[in-house]
């Protein structure tokens, strides 16, 4: 009776899991943040974390060039010289120097997923993903070329939880305060993005209002033309959560309709997306997602 009444206590102290700000921790994921969120076309789901690899690379040795500088600075003693035992002990010292030397930690990482079209990319401080997709997408609006081949829409994760209401109210309102102390005397106007998957726990009834409380009072609700977008992405028991500017500007992040709608406009023919600026009212630009097509297809 000692042995079971030990096994419950150890697992009750497992559970009992707070920050350091008192704040507990709700349950476990797997699905670890910060980092981004892919959606891709069906059955080329490795083929666009390998691309997203290359992608996330190139611009993080732009954007946060710190990792790749230690690397250049590497000393390589490549010189031949005459031959003898002074060269053998510097070949030696190399060597040892070598392995001594830590290993380059990854800045990026794959999740498992376990379903298609979907793929997450972790990343490591002090890779922001905001600033990532931010920069890629207006890269692709400037210049209509993706570098990405499987790869559709593109949402960054500032911070991930378990996906319940109290994890979910402490996340979305650590990203919102530090958002809006960057400018404390200006008062935004904001939208919640909900977007769920493979879930059925949390509603969005119940969930959007208590996101909403999240915000300081003197910001108030725009539904069509936001400051601020307040992206929030349940995937089965993980929730990711962003604050980004622009979103509606940057089509959602959608990078494969972006491409295609620049270079067809360059063609002569108007793409599926609207162009940037062309409603007068300053509605967002429509976005046709397949499922929606599909959908609208359905209905009588």
């Amino acid at each position: 009776m000692s042995e079971n009444k030990r096994k419950t206590d150890g697992r009750d102290k497992s559970r009992r899991r707070f920050r350091p700000d008192g704040t507990p921790i709700w349950g476990q994921r797997q699905i670890d943040g910060p980092g981004v969120w892919a959606t891709c076309v069906k059955g080329k789901e490795k083929q666009t974390v390998g691309e997203l690899y290359d992608l996330f690379e190139s611009l993080a040795n732009e954007l946060w060039p710190t990792q790749v500088a230690e690397a250049a600075d590497a000393p390589d003693d490549s010189d031949e010289g005459e031959g003898g035992a002074d060269d053998l002990e510097k070949q030696i010292a190399k060597e040892v120097a070598s392995m001594k030397r830590p290993r380059r930690e990854t800045r990026f990482a794959n999740c498992q997923t376990n379903t298609p079209c979907v793929v997450f990319i972790s990343c490591k401080p002090p890779i922001d993903p905001v600033k990532l997709v931010t920069i890629h997408v207006q890269n692709v609006m400037n210049t209509g070329v993706t570098q990405t081949r499987y790869t559709q829409r593109l949402t960054p994760v500032s911070g991930s939880c378990v996906a319940n209401i109290p994890e979910i109210r402490n996340l979305c309102g650590r990203l919102v305060n530090a958002t809006l102390s960057a400018e404390p005397d200006k008062k935004f106007t904001y939208k919640i993005e909900l977007r769920m998957r493979n879930h059925n726990t949390v509603t969005r009834e119940k969930l959007i209002p208590e996101l909403a409380k999240c915000v300081p009072e003197g910001h108030t609700v725009s539904l069509d033309n936001p400051e601020l977008f307040i992206l929030v992405e349940i995937f089965k028991s993980v929730c990711g959560i962003s604050v980004v500017k622009d979103y509606y500007k940057l089509y959602k992040f959608n990078v494969m309709e972006i491409a295609n709608a620049k270079n067809l406009r360059e063609d002569g023919v108007e793409g599926r997306v609207a162009e940037k600026g062309k409603d007068a009212a300053g509605e967002p630009p429509m976005i046709i997602e397949p499922e929606e097509a599909n959908k609208a297809e359905e209905d009588p």
